[in-house]
């Protein structure tokens, strides 16, 4: 229903019932009856700063407002209006703040919306490219678009200008994400650069119409995700949407237009999807028994999902170690780094393609996400049988599929086929060209293209069983060639065995290829020492940095430890994780050979007066951010549910980027996917990082790694340790100190001096709170690291009030005295150490 206030009527009315009218009706801006039409409209008619406009069923609401409490930037946008939690969906003029606490919002009598300054003439936005309109009309919709249009248009068919057609970071249900190629108009989502700056980031989710086209996220320049192209019913790299039975999906793609949008079968159900100020795109839904947004689906996930992990002709799958296979047919064209698990530089064929003679063929690969479609072709006149056909009378074809799961249309790849990976369902059929060599099965072979001749049932049976049994005999002199550690480089391994353990798929070192690259262990490559034992910096004869972590005969971390670090780091693939390259076992000698990190640890810079310097709140803030995805990934992300147990400023090294990686995860225990906490009869780690509950009960959980990461957070922002340095008279340890100020208000005091004052106090405030959270005494008061990500990425005032921590008092070595507690596990110098009584 469209009703309208002119401004020749507005003028006769008293202040309280022209406000009456404003909040009951939809929002109008209007010049239709001005007696002399000018470019802004009368005092009464704007929408001035402080001003709030609703549309007609509540749901959304527009006018003025400040991000941040701390600054006088004022901008006009539109929020939720029957959501607890405030969360705006768009913002007019995201770029060009108003910069003191007065503005006006304005129409023209030619429909063009402006925003200047209560004091100036200057327009800082406007909704320049809006078509004229002889009557226009501003109103703001139910479905939150903010809209221009002709007073005497009620057909809801011709917009002026419409909001919908200028997104900011969040997608609503009916809007459009793609382009008008008429126009040459591209609506994309752009993050804001923080929870208190709507201005534009680097982070952009847009589709790309280059070839097939495909959903993308970028940074700047730079694809950092690739939802993969439409396929009948869902993006082929987002198979989650196959669930999606409460949302309409739609993607439209014609010669005017090429876009994805979506509806929701229950218009109660409020969700939005969004590109947030991390780089991560992630659909919202509102829960109002719990009066908060959740999670529905986010992208990345994994570390599949980074564009072309496994290079041109890779196949990535996050479920297997390592991560990284060649399509069949093809391999590694760089095998020393494939065994270093770098797999970006991709696979090569094993055999040249035979064009010419029609030989080639086809090898099938299941359940894919379908390869980068920016050069592909797509021919939906074709069936899957035509397709081929194409493909193979095209010297260049490298791979086929169909467009559609439904089986309609062709898409066809002249180009290496990249960013290539499969899933545990939801995927397609994929077929790849190779020769006729590589194509090794009667399945794969009926692919084939050329006349193949009658195969005889009983030779082909035979020279299955044949093969099969090769290959189990080949299998079983692998496997015991990995668990015994004898390759043939080593001199003299005194047959190193582990009966029981399972196949490590480890790069293997020799003791004199180690010898020499640290210079036989000499002093001046000695990096450190920690419980595991002392390590050294050695380079490779290729010209690598490796640091080697060498097992000492007096570690209390032995051969368990050994074996736990080698088997759970060797399954773990993640940018914030330290990576394994390899082993080397020589009689009693162990060693862990590590990627070399040159910034050593994050406890060198952040506990020293000196370097401490070196680490701004910019970094300081990346390092946090960091931390927490690698936790995010062992907790949730990864194949296997990890608990570190043992995470401190030690364990995070620092790459020559300062980006962080957890390290050391000889204490690391796997969980099943059933599993939620576990109890241990000997606690380990590191006092002054461990929680409660696991060093007074050794009851262990995610949870525990939660305490730690906290205690990490509030060290990171204040440069000082948990334990040992005393802040007031009642001697509080660092919790206490930080939960002393918060309770006074007082809570930026915690944040290191050497960084003031050139630090964002809303993103200091918000990791103090977040730290001060996840160091909450009750395991289950204390958030999920999926959670710690999205309180990280929004305001501090919108997230729950932390209770009392555990551990805030150093009058012994546990707050709380406890019958039930048989042992206790302390750090000396930062060695994790355990003592156990027993029972």
């Amino acid at each position: 229903m469209f009703c309208s206030i002119e401004v020749g009527d507005m003028t006769k009315l008293s202040p309280s019932l022209f406000l009456l009218l404003l909040l009951c009706t939809p929002f109008f801006l209007s010049t239709s009856s001005l007696s002399t039409a000018t470019d802004t409209l009368t005092q009464d008619s704007p929408l001035s700063d402080g001003d709030t406009v609703v549309s007609a069923n509540g749901t959304f609401a527009l006018g003025f407002f400040a991000p941040n409490p701390n600054s006088n930037n004022r901008y006009v946008g539109i929020w939720y209006n029957k959501v607890s939690v405030l969360t705006y969906v768009w913002v007019a003029n995201r770029n060009d703040p108003l910069v003191d606490l007065t503005g006006t919002l304005s129409l023209t009598a030619n429909g063009t919306l402006v925003i200047t300054a209560n004091d100036s003439t200057v327009v800082v936005w406007s909704s320049s490219g809006s078509s004229t309109v002889g009557n226009p009309v501003a109103q703001i919709l139910d479905n939150g678009n903010f809209v221009v249009k002709d007073v005497k248009d009620d057909s809801l068919q011709f917009f002026a200008w419409q909001s919908f057609d200028h997104p900011t970071d969040t997608l609503l249900p009916g809007m459009k994400l793609g382009w008008n190629l008429t126009s040459g108009l591209n609506r994309n989502l752009t993050a804001w650069t923080s929870s208190t700056d709507p201005s534009s980031s680097p982070y952009t989710m847009a589709i790309d119409i280059l070839g097939d086209p495909q959903v993308i996220l970028w940074s700047g320049s730079t694809r950092t995700w690739r939802g993969g192209p439409w396929n009948g019913a869902r993006f082929s790299g987002i198979p989650e949407m196959k669930t999606y039975s409460m949302f309409i999906l739609q993607f439209v793609q014609n010669q005017d237009e090429v876009y994805y949008t979506f509806g929701l079968e229950d218009p109660s159900i409020i969700s939005r999807v969004i590109v947030n100020q991390t780089g991560s795109s992630q659909r919202m839904v509102w829960l109002d028994q719990s009066n908060q947004w959740n999670v529905f689906w986010y992208a990345p996930k994994d570390q599949c999902d980074d564009i072309s992990p496994c290079g041109p002709m890779g196949v990535c799958n996050p479920n297997d170690s390592p991560i990284c296979d060649c399509v069949q047919g093809f391999e590694p064209k760089h095998p020393t780094n494939w065994a270093l698990r770098d797999g970006t530089g991709g696979c090569i064929r094993k055999t040249p393609l035979d064009c010419r003679n029609g030989t080639d063929g086809f090898v099938l690969v299941s359940e894919a996400k379908l390869p980068d479609t920016s050069s592909s072709t797509v021919d939906m006149s074709l069936s899957l049988e035509q397709c081929k056909d194409k493909c193979l009378g095209n010297c260049s074809c490298t791979g086929y599929a169909n467009a559609y799961v439904n089986g309609t249309g062709c898409i066809i790849w002249t180009t290496q086929l990249t960013d290539l990976r499969v899933w545990a369902f939801g995927g397609q059929d994929l077929y790849v060209r190779v020769a006729t060599a590589d194509l090794s099965s009667t399945t794969e072979q009926s692919h084939h293209s050329g006349t193949v001749a009658t195969i005889i049932a009983i030779p082909v049976a035979l020279g299955t069983v044949l093969l099969l049994s090769v290959a189990c005999f080949v299998r079983k002199m692998r496997r015991k060639k990995r668990v015994e550690f004898t390759p043939a480089s080593f001199t003299n391994p005194h047959n190193y065995q582990d009966s029981d353990s399972k196949d490590l798929d480890l790069p293997l070192f020799d003791l004199t290829t180690i010898v020499a690259a640290t210079d036989n262990f000499s002093a001046k490559s000695k990096l450190g020492e920690g419980g595991f034992g002392p390590v050294f910096m050695g380079t490779l004869e290729d010209g690598q940095q490796i640091a080697v972590k060498r097992l000492a005969k007096t570690s209390v971390q032995g051969r368990t430890e050994f074996r736990n670090e080698m088997e759970l780091i060797a399954k773990l693939q993640h940018k914030n994780l330290v990576r394994l390259l390899g082993c080397c076992i020589h009689g009693e000698e162990k060693m862990l050979i590590y990627e070399y990190m040159p910034n050593k640890s994050l406890d060198v810079f952040l506990f020293d007066r000196t370097k401490c310097t070196l680490l701004d709140w910019k970094t300081r803030y990346e390092i946090i951010m960091g931390i927490a995805r690698g936790l995010l990934y062992l907790h949730q992300d990864s194949r296997f549910k990890i608990i570190h147990r043992d995470l401190k400023a030690s364990n995070v090294l620092l790459d020559k980027e300062m980006n962080p990686k957890i390290s050391d995860f000889g204490m690391a225990r796997m969980f099943g996917e059933d599993e939620t906490q576990a109890n241990t009869r000997k606690v380990v780690g590191t006092y002054g990082y461990m929680s409660p509950e696991y060093a007074m009960d050794g009851v262990f959980s995610v949870k525990s790694d939660v305490f730690s990461f906290g205690v990490l957070v509030l060290e990171i922002v204040s440069g000082k340790k948990n334990r040992g340095v005393f802040f007031a008279k009642d001697d509080l340890n660092l919790l206490g100190h930080a939960w002393s100020l918060w309770k006074h208000g007082t809570s930026l005091e915690l944040v290191d001096e050497s960084i003031s004052p050139k630090y964002s106090a809303d993103e200091a405030l918000r990791c103090i709170k977040v730290g001060l959270l996840c160091v909450q005494e009750r395991p289950e008061d204390r958030p999920t690291m999926s959670s710690v990500m999205l309180m990280l990425g929004s305001g501090s005032a919108l997230l729950p009030q932390p209770k009392q921590p555990g551990f805030i008092s150093t009058k012994g070595p546990f707050e709380y005295s406890s019958s039930t507690s048989k042992q206790a596990s302390y750090s000396l110098n930062e060695i994790s150490l355990t003592m156990c009584e027993g029972r």
